[in-house]
């Protein structure tokens, strides 16, 4: 027997999931259709169904409260950490790098691999996470990156123009030659592990791969392994340039 929605003042599960720091919106969708959630003791198993004031809602049959607080975290994640809430393997998790007094259950926005550092969100706010991560976002996301061997001007170029590999086409946005074997690159697609799979297709590969801008939101000097706040404006920033679509023609810069 599945909970059906009652009368009145209610929103969906799925919202009310994200707002209470589950994961992201769509994540929270899976989960509903997984049958891990239930309503007043019925288990849902559909989007449909909604919750309203004085429902109780569990997850794997622990209560699932509405938060209050939210929280918008920059993470300056070091290499050798996981993007996961965990890892059957024991490896380091970025989420034991944020700060303890947080009790609220926190999610990574979008991903860095377990080689890549640098420039990560870290929040409960699932509109937010929903958002920045959506497929049709157009946030920028800047790299700096540095190859074993002299990177190929063919490489930029046909990165640039877009490159298909297993069927999938990776662009890059922009490309800054910073030395011969140094760029600088901007994504706009953010696909996974874009870049490492672009540069094993020429067959290079890369010795450090740093996130450093995520939008208007840069890394600065912020230490590594350490996080900080997000400010409202920074937040109203973020979100303005998420809408941004870009009109500049893609090109290739040199010093």
């Amino acid at each position: 027997m599945n909970w059906r929605a009652k009368n009145g003042d209610n929103i969906r599960l799925q919202v009310y999931l994200a707002h209470a720091g589950i994961a992201s919106r769509r994540a929270c969708e899976e989960i509903i259709l997984s049958g891990r959630v239930t309503v007043n003791g019925l288990s849902v198993t559909t989007l449909g169904a909604k919750v309203q004031k004085g429902d109780s809602v569990c997850m794997d049959g622990k209560t699932v409260l509405p938060e209050s607080i939210r929280h918008y975290l920059v993470l300056n994640k070091p290499s050798g950490f996981l993007c996961s809430s965990h890892d059957p393997q024991g490896r380091p998790l970025a989420l034991e790098l944020l700060p303890k007094n947080i009790t609220e259950r926190l999610y990574n926005v979008g991903r860095l691999d377990y080689l890549s550092s640098g420039l990560i969100f870290f929040t409960n706010d699932g509109d937010f996470a929903a958002r920045l991560s959506h497929p049709g976002s157009t946030i920028e996301k800047e790299y700096l990156v540095e190859s074993t061997v002299p990177v190929p001007e063919t490489t930029i170029e046909e990165f640039l123009a877009g490159v298909t590999i297993d069927g999938v086409q990776y662009r890059a946005l922009r490309i800054q030659r910073t030395g011969r074997k140094s760029l600088r690159i901007v994504l706009i697609e953010g696909k996974n592990r874009e870049i490492r799979k672009v540069f094993s297709h020429f067959h290079l590969h890369s010795s450090l791969l740093r996130r450093v801008r995520i939008g208007p939101i840069n890394l600065g000097d912020l230490p590594e392994g350490q996080c900080r706040t997000l400010s409202e404006k920074e937040i109203t920033d973020l979100m303005k340039f998420h809408s941004q679509i870009p009109h500049a023609k893609t090109q290739r810069h040199k010093e």
